[in-house]
């Protein structure tokens, strides 16, 4: 198996169990882009261009299920409720955690290191 060393936001929460309630922990969009993601992103594996850190709230998010028009300055209102409602189909948003990531901790012993 094959070890991918992520970087993510020292404040960011630790992977939930899978199943559990998303957290914003960011891992699963910064390991492999949803759908949604590889469309926004032009990639199929690493970060999401969409994933954004959230200062106030310290948690990840997806730019396109909270804010699209901050990918895409001048995006018609009429456009941005239907991308926020698709990528939050797409992220599983409520779902719970299906990340298969495994968290294996870095060197200084942070746990949130993939």
């Amino acid at each position: 198996m094959a070890t991918t060393l992520i970087y993510l936001h020292p404040d960011a929460p630790v992977k939930p169990a899978p199943g559990a309630a998303c957290n914003g922990c960011g891992l699963c969009c910064a390991w492999l882009p949803c759908p949604l993601g590889v469309l926004v992103s032009g990639r199929r594996h690493g970060a999401c261009d969409a994933l954004r850190w959230d200062d106030s709230a310290r948690r990840y998010h997806c730019a396109v299920a909270s804010r699209p028009s901050a990918l895409w300055p001048g995006l018609p209102a009429a456009l941005g409720r239907p991308l926020q409602a698709l990528a939050r189909r797409w992220v599983a948003a409520g779902a719970g955690c299906d990340c298969e990531a495994e968290v294996a901790g870095d060197t200084t012993g942070d746990p949130r290191a993939a």
